[in-house]
């Protein structure tokens, strides 16, 4: 709260007699006041200014329109493997597509596995758990946030988390030569002085660089909420951290998304506790990067995904609402968002609108063109659903 009522009552003698004056006194701090003066600011702002038609917000976009061409769960809900599922991500390979997420009992728990489904003959086949986090018979940990990443000459790339809480996990990573039928041994990509445990991808895709480059956008939540990134010349022997870019003060940030520009330049967006998308940029290839500043879109402590188009826009898909704010509110409602110049954003989609949650989306385009969106639905599936770009206006 940043408004804190005190109340005194003061003894007195008047005309003879004890009474009591009551004294009442307002306390507001001034940081808490100004976050949320911002957060009301940024809200109406996006509101009033934004480029957005604003019907855009008021009902769930149906196939068909803007580009929409389909929506389906990856696996069905009667007979589901797991109670839960969270942090989907999605990546287009040689043999098709390759869908991953965490499952189990309930986020956090021991139980809590990655998953893996391919797309076979236009089906997803049944998920199948391609990797746990057992130490020893005494000793299991619950897994996070798979990220795949198909290398341009290379194999399927699997990174994931592994440990009690995110405040204290580690990074993994497996590989797979056949499109995600079979895996290898799991590795643990190391430690670094400047943050710990080496993470990998946090959340996001990495992005390859013209030298060959592997460059995770990453984050660590143990010192404040920071974000930094971890760079491999080798597709995930050895690691070389740049950051972190800031000291999370201003904005709690976490799980970056990297743009690119035909200039060369790059910007990162993250998820905030403040309410807000904040972005980053850099200007020589990823070395380093401006302190993370507030965009114009609203964030509620969410994660987001964001990648460059081949027709050189910028796609965002997010969740175009703050915690407290009345419904749609919180997770309750997702959207897609596009831009030129990664500044000036206009809503197009909203993919879900009810009072349930989706979220954690992870976004790619393929070969054909055609734009892949998975994200959590309920927390009981993972929805996928194709775009025509040429249509998304």
């Amino acid at each position: 709260m940043f408004l804190n009522i005190t109340h005194r009552r003061i003894p007195k003698r008047y005309d003879g007699r004890r009474v009591f004056i009551h004294e009442i006194y307002l306390a507001v701090r001034w940081s808490d006041l100004m976050r949320q003066i911002s957060i009301f600011i940024i809200c109406l702002l996006t509101t009033l200014t934004g480029l957005s038609d604003e019907s855009v917000f008021d009902t769930v976009t149906p196939i068909g329109a803007n580009g929409l061409t389909s929506a389906e769960w990856i696996y069905p809900l009667e007979g589901r493997q797991t109670p839960q599922c969270h942090a989907s991500t999605i990546e287009s390979t040689p043999t098709g597509l390759v869908a991953a997420w965490f499952g189990g009992t309930h986020e956090k728990n021991p139980d809590v596995g990655i998953w893996v489904s391919r797309k076979v003959s236009g089906k997803w086949t049944r998920p199948v758990e391609v990797v746990n986090g057992v130490e020893s018979e005494e000793v299991r940990y619950p897994c996070w946030n798979p990220v795949l990443f198909q290398l341009t000459d290379g194999p399927l790339v699997l990174f994931y988390k592994v440990g009690p809480t995110p405040h204290s996990w580690w990074g993994m990573q497996m590989t797979s030569k056949d499109g995600g039928r079979t895996w290898s041994k799991p590795i643990k990509l190391g430690e670094d002085k400047a943050i710990g445990h080496l993470i990998g991808p946090v959340k996001n895709p990495p992005i390859e660089l013209a030298d060959g480059s592997l460059l995770c956008p990453s984050s660590t939540e143990h010192n404040n909420w920071r974000v930094h990134f971890e760079r491999s010349p080798d597709g995930g022997k050895t690691w070389e951290v740049i950051g972190p870019i800031h000291d999370g003060e201003k904005y709690n940030a976490i799980q970056p998304s990297i743009l690119r520009y035909e200039d060369g330049s790059m910007q990162v967006l993250c998820r905030t506790q403040e309410s807000v998308l904040v972005q980053s940029w850099s200007r020589d290839g990823g070395k380093t990067w401006t302190k993370p500043e507030a965009t114009s879109l609203p964030n509620p402590n969410a994660g987001t995904d964001a990648t460059t188009l081949q027709d050189g826009r910028q796609i965002l898909i997010y969740n175009h609402t703050t915690r407290r704010a009345p419904f749609p509110g919180n997770r309750n409602m997702l959207n897609v968002a596009i831009s030129r110049d990664g500044k000036n954003w206009k809503t197009v989609l909203t993919l879900e609108r009810d009072k349930s949650e989706y979220s954690y989306p992870t976004v790619i385009q393929d070969d054909t063109g055609t734009i892949h969106v998975v994200y959590t639905w309920r927390r009981q599936t993972v929805k996928h659903v194709e775009i025509d770009p040429k249509k998304m206006k």
